[in-house]
């Protein structure tokens, strides 16, 4: 297991569905803690400010779920990067889906009820939690499909989730990105994720000479994940990994 840099030279960076708050059936059904944004504020403050959430969620989704909690936040796995509170949203130069792959989606969740699709500005997703089993791998199928036309696009696989998402939006490179800046710059960062998606991230960040762990592995589910926090936040350091 990767070791944890010296807090006061570290940069906190924490996946937010399935690694800080439960995963839920729906999107917009997940629940935070009462006392979680709290913990992350003395955290974000003893980091001298380098505590940011990296999702593959759009930046206002944080906003809402979160308030200002996190230092800074990178969206749409990393489409779109707020590097500090109350500083603007900035995306990098990537191309949006053709209109005619999203009526294409939207026609796959008319398909089977219980599907979901998630929009975002540079990509969507379709969410097959809820729908009948056989619908994965209809999706993959179709969204494949649709992809294999264009380069400049990439079908992912997430948890129980299919995503298309332009080339060069990554979780590595949300790190690299909240990196080149104050208060993140010549910290080391920590990446905590749970699914492939935040892989990229934990490489990036091991690349930097931090530290990269998946919940499973190291902390067990998201409570897991909480409780350390809390139990930093505490002593305004690290407390011992599980």
């Amino acid at each position: 297991m990767d070791a944890l840099p010296p807090f006061h030279r570290a940069a906190l960076m924490l996946d937010m569905d399935g690694t800080l708050i439960d995963l839920a059936p729906t999107p917009d059904a997940v629940v935070v803690p009462a006392d979680l944004p709290e913990a992350l504020v003395a955290l974000r403050d003893a980091l001298g400010g380098a505590l940011a959430i990296v999702t593959g969620r759009p930046v206002e989704t944080v906003d809402r779920l979160f308030g200002d909690a996190p230092g800074a936040v990178a969206g749409e796995h990393g489409g779109a990067v707020r590097h500090a509170v109350g500083g603007p949203v900035e995306r990098p130069d990537l191309p949006s889906p053709p209109g005619t792959w999203l009526d294409a989606a939207e026609a796959l969740v008319r398909s089977f009820p219980g599907a979901l699709l998630e929009r975002k500005a540079r990509g969507f997703g379709l969410h097959y939690r809820l729908a009948a089993p056989e619908a994965g791998e209809v999706f993959r199928s179709a969204l494949s499909a649709l992809v294999d036309t264009s380069p400049a696009f990439q079908l992912h696989p997430a948890h129980m989730l299919w995503e298309v998402r332009p080339r060069g939006a990554d979780k590595g490179g949300a790190v690299t990105v909240l990196m080149e800046r104050a208060p993140f710059a010549g910290r080391l960062p920590v990446f905590i994720g749970y699914d492939v998606t935040d892989e990229d991230g934990m490489r990036e960040a091991r690349k930097l000479g931090g530290a990269g762990y998946r919940v499973d592995a190291v902390f067990g589910d998201p409570a897991g994940v909480r409780a350390w926090l809390h139990r930093s936040a505490a002593i305004g350091d690290w407390a011992k990994l599980p």
